[in-house]
């Protein structure tokens, strides 16, 4: 994206961007949905008796 719009802002490849973007903005909510899903686990796991 970076070199690209350097050029000129229409070599950049924007439908390649969305999906960074997208990639970006999914990757938090999921990363704090596994670690509590794991958490949950271990504390279970944990427990005694």
């Amino acid at each position: 994206m970076g070199v690209g719009a350097t050029k000129r802002l229409s070599a950049v490849k924007w439908g390649i961007v969305g999906q960074m973007v997208w990639a970006w903005v999914l990757t938090m909510p999921v990363n704090a949905l596994l670690a509590y899903v794991f958490q949950r686990v271990l504390i279970l796991m944990a427990k005694p008796g």
